[in-house]
């Protein structure tokens, strides 16, 4: 069974218990710490859910707010809905058992020599 995993992003919420209400108020305090983001970048940080994150970057995070990862970083994890059957399964159970369409199979080549 697939699992669908997903997570929330909180720093914008672990700011506001610091009393940090400005995304600038971030900039030089990730400066301290070896990171240099724009004004731009920690605004977007701060107020979007980002896909990627360097470890540095979520180290001094951690540092900032004295917390770790798992309160910076909400995760889930649920069972998948089964994928429903399409009608050309629901017609031909076989179909539903392979990847492909049993009546289409790949023909074997032959090579011939030039003449």
């Amino acid at each position: 069974m697939r699992r669908r995993v997903s997570y929330q992003w909180r720093l914008r919420e672990l700011m506001a218990g610091h009393g940090m209400f400005s995304t600038t108020e971030l900039v030089p305090l990730l400066a301290e710490r070896g990171v240099e983001l724009s004004a731009s970048q920690v605004h977007r940080l701060v107020t979007g859910t980002p896909e990627r994150l360097s470890m540095m970057l979520l180290a001094a995070l951690c540092d900032i707010f004295d917390t770790t990862p798992t309160d910076l970083i909400h995760t889930a994890a649920e069972n998948a809905a089964p994928r429903a059957a399409t009608a050309d399964e629901q017609r031909d159970p076989a179909a539903a058992r392979s990847d492909t369409h049993p009546a289409i199979r790949p023909t074997r080549a032959r090579i011939r020599p030039d003449k």
